[in-house]
């Protein structure tokens, strides 16, 4: 053990005992300690010397006296400790073979040394020390020492085993106050310091009871620190009301608030840490401290909840997690909303990441025309032809195709057409290049046809009916045409188990097939959203038995 300082006193308690006022041992007979009062009384106070006699002859209040000295220790060795103590009071922590109680009575003296310079760690050791031997204290020792000290005194023995610890109860409230001493003689942080460390070190971080000295030295210590921590707690209600009230004027309004909390809390925490590990060791909460982390997990869980301040709500049950682990609970509790947050931190990192590549992998810009160029181009701003711009969630229609043109049964090439627009406009585009064109298409399908997709079957599912050339669409089938040689042609509504699908001359074509005069042909090119249509109907195809295209939503 390291002692950083040696602190000189000039008297202690054990200085002020009966038998320390007459020069007496705890061995010496009535005759001896009366001569010695009358021959004290000449060189001291008389009142203080007769009450000394009268403590160490009156075999009722003798036994007081006993207790708060050094039962159990020789003469000659008492002299000695009591030497030692002036010059070095701490050393007596190094003394080894000393009963129980004369151990304690030693080291509450020495507590008298301990001033606001002391140093903290070792301060809370001695505590420590001082808390294990109390609770190590055995009555039926302390009455044997006694009584082998009485035997060569020739005081009568001790018969009540009560009375023995009656009178330790109230040694044992000495030793509390002789603590509570030498911590209020500290500066209020070292204080803290040192009720924390010992706290934590005898309960192994909440887990494990304190020596019974410990609990009553918290209790104390929560009495004395009561104003303080009400205060505290009135500034931390007051930021989760202002919070509150600045939550709708943005994240930006709110953070200031939340960043003064936390400084807040962490003050009323530092306090209140002692009395939460006690707390918890005990299997009680500290109640102060479960309603302060409910009223910030609750302003946690409004912005979030409320507001959509991701940020701000896992900073606070960041905070809620570091201070307010004692709090089994509490802790539950908040380790659940931290998963839930990360969660949904996570979800929304990675919709970012999907995001940033899906805007990668729809961006494309080309110059289209030979010697006056026009600009083709689509992101997530929009599609944008000949500086025309839409952005992408207005685009209701799409359509494209290409045609081949040939000369005397000879290839001369291919005309591709891409076509988009909103309700009330389209922009046309005619190219040459099927490079163009098929990148052009790649991007524009998962720009915007892979939403007009989920869109034609939820407006299916909620009961609409859609118009594809001839083609009149239902959720649950189509109505197609029968043609008629002579006559006029027949509609013929057919669920999707009754039709097949195929391609033809530009066109997406369906037939019933039991008829084959039942049939639509659908342009790619001159009718919107046949693209969409076709991808609907054999993604229904791939699904044995399904009886509605809005089944595919599921």
């Amino acid at each position: 053990m390291q002692v950083l300082k040696k602190r000189h006193l000039t008297t202690t308690s054990l200085h002020q005992s009966p038998f320390s006022i007459l020069g007496v041992t705890i061995r010496d007979d009535r005759r001896r300690i009366v001569e010695m009062a009358e021959e004290k009384s000449l060189e001291l106070d008389y009142d203080a010397c007769q009450k000394a006699r009268s403590d160490l002859t009156n075999p009722r209040n003798r036994l007081g006296a006993e207790i708060a000295w050094l039962p159990g220790v020789s003469p000659r060795k008492a002299l000695q400790l009591l030497e030692n103590m002036l010059q070095d009071p701490m050393a007596v922590r190094e003394e080894s073979g000393l009963p129980t109680l004369a151990h304690l009575n030693s080291l509450a003296a020495a507590l008298e040394a301990v001033d606001g310079e002391h140093d903290a760690d070792d301060l809370a050791r001695l505590i420590q020390e001082v808390a294990y031997l109390a609770d190590d204290l055995d009555p039926e020792d302390v009455l044997r020492d006694i009584n082998e000290d009485r035997a060569v005194s020739g005081f009568p023995e001790v018969r009540s085993f009560e009375q023995v610890e009656s009178e330790l109860a109230e040694r044992k409230r000495y030793y509390r106050t002789a603590i509570k001493d030498a911590l209020d003689r500290l500066p209020p942080t070292t204080l803290i310091e040192v009720m924390t460390e010992v706290v934590d070190e005898v309960t192994a971080g909440g887990e494990d009871h304190a020596p019974e000295l410990i609990d009553e030295l918290v209790d104390a210590y929560e009495v004395e620190t009561q104003g303080f921590l009400h205060m505290e707690g009135e500034n931390v209600h007051k930021l989760i009301k202002a919070a509150r009230d600045s939550a709708s004027a943005g994240e930006a309004a709110v953070k200031p608030y939340v960043d003064k909390l936390d400084a807040v809390a962490r003050n009323w925490d530092k306090v209140a840490q002692p009395i939460q590990l006690s707390a918890k060791a005990r299997g009680i909460d500290h109640e102060a401290s479960h309603d302060l982390a409910y009223e910030i997990r609750s302003l946690a869980i409004d912005l979030f909840n409320k507001h959509d301040m991701l940020t701000q709500s896992k900073k606070l049950t960041g905070l809620l997690q570091e201070l307010f682990a004692e709090l089994p609970e509490v802790s539950e509790r908040v380790e659940q909303d931290a998963d839930a947050l990360a969660d949904i931190f996570r979800e929304r990192k990675q919709a970012v990441a999907h995001r940033d590549e899906w805007a990668r992998e729809i961006t494309y810009r080309a110059e289209i025309g030979v010697i006056f160029k026009d600009t083709l181009s689509i992101s997530p701003d929009g599609l944008s032809w000949k500086g025309k711009s839409f952005p992408l969630d207005s685009i209701t229609r799409v359509r494209w195709g290409g045609v081949s043109h040939s000369v005397n049964g000879v290839p001369t090439g291919t005309t591709y057409t891409v076509a988009f627009g909103d309700s009330r406009s389209e922009a046309v585009i005619e190219l040459n290049k099927s490079d163009i064109y098929g990148r052009f298409i790649e991007k524009l399908w998962r720009a915007v046809c892979i939403r007009l997709l989920g869109e034609m079957l939820e407006a299916l599912k909620a009961g609409s009916d859609l118009y594809f050339g001839e083609a009149l669409l239902h959720d649950d089938g189509v109505t197609l045409v029968k043609h008629k040689f002579l006559g006029a042609n027949e509609k013929v509504r057919c669920t999707w188990g009754q039709v097949q699908v195929w391609s033809a001359d530009g066109s997406f074509c369906i037939g019933a097939k039991d008829s084959k005069k039942t049939n639509v042909s659908i342009s790619y090119i001159h009718v919107a959203n046949t693209h969409i249509l076709e991808q609907a109907i054999h993604m229904a195809f791939k699904k044995p038995g399904l009886r509605r295209l809005s089944d595919l939503l599921q």
